[in-house]
């Protein structure tokens, strides 16, 4: 088949190497634009264009697709391109831009989307945090027919996935990025034979996935211990979990709920030694087994704690002049 494939991150990257390990043609590349990364803040290349340029596949970058928008120049551009390319089909995964309707009428059979979640379940930008983060047990991958709502196409494949206890978004979202591969290769070869049978995503169930914001790092310790363990594996790697002593910014990497009451005031140290950092939360207890200091390396508990005071009774999250 001719393909446009549509993707940035290494998620999308991943399909696009299984697409082309199937052999099947693609034409044409669409991914963002190159960002600054790294200390040096140097401009770098999309996982998914470094595949491309890698087999010598023309690239668009264009910053949005709105013929009437304010890079209207970029849209026109990459509508020309698209055009050029005499697709069969647009393959779509974590792309970054929304697509407009003159675009998922250019190919012969439209919008093929790898999405993230069982759907309806989290619809949107986050969806494997966000099943993380809600404590969701399973999830799993979604190809669907892409049409003008957030994810509201019909639904054309989907394979479940179980979440498993100690799984962050860094983790499952590997998982979940070699089903969705292997999930739209099976996907063009039911649209080349025929076997594609569309289905409508129901009413029910319905939740949204909404994008993660830096703000949402910091730890609420009046959430119970269990909220807090599934924020920080659900915010790992990003934007991380993140707790204030004194004037100091600390990020948590790993935590588990324990099963035993609390009575202190929510985000009170009650054990820091090398089992982990013992925090009452506004429902039992939080145990904290990987940190990091600004500037530092991922630590477990007890190598932490070792290059950091933290004293039992210490109330987490107080500023420094009421610690003083």
């Amino acid at each position: 088949m001719r393909l446009i494939f549509a993707g940035t991150p290494e998620f999308a990257a991943i399909a696009l190497t299984r697409i082309l390990a199937q052999g099947h043609e693609v034409t044409l590349v669409l991914t963002q634009p190159d960002r600054p990364a790294g200390r040096g803040m140097k401009l770098q290349a999309s996982a998914v264009k470094q595949v491309a340029l890698a087999h010598g596949i023309a690239v668009a970058q264009p910053r949005s697709l709105r013929l009437d928008g304010k890079f209207a120049e970029d849209a026109q551009w990459a509508q020309h391109a698209i055009a050029q390319a005499q697709a069969d089909v647009m393959v779509v995964a974590a792309y970054g831009l929304i697509l407009p309707q003159w675009t998922l009428d250019a190919p012969r059979w439209g919008c093929l989307n790898i999405h993230a979640s069982l759907l309806p379940r989290w619809r949107g930008a986050a969806p494997i945090h966000r099943a993380i983060e809600a404590g969701d047990r399973q999830t799993g991958v979604t190809i669907m027919q892409m049409d003008a709502g957030l994810d509201t196409g019909d639904m054309l494949l989907h394979q479940a996935l179980d979440i498993d206890a100690s799984d962050t978004t860094a983790t499952l979202h590997d998982r979940l990025a070699q089903v969705g591969g292997a999930l739209i290769v099976q996907a063009l070869d039911d649209a080349q034979a025929g076997r594609l049978h569309p289905e409508q995503q129901p009413q029910a169930g319905v939740t949204y996935a909404h994008k993660i914001e830096k703000s949402e790092a910091a730890i609420d310790w009046t959430l119970s211990a269990q909220a807090i363990a599934q924020r920080v594996r659900a915010f790992n790697p990003f934007p991380g979990a993140t707790f204030q002593c004194g004037a100091e910014v600390v990020k948590v990497w790993q935590a588990q709920a324990l099963p035993q009451a609390a009575s202190q005031v929510p985000g009170t140290v009650l054990q820091a030694d090398a089992h982990g950092v013992h925090v009452a939360c506004g429902q039992s207890v939080v145990c904290l087994t990987e940190l990091q200091r600004a500037g530092g390396k991922r630590l477990p508990a007890a190598d932490f704690l070792r290059g950091f005071e933290l004293q039992v009774g210490a109330v987490l999250d107080a500023r420094p002049q009421e610690a003083a």
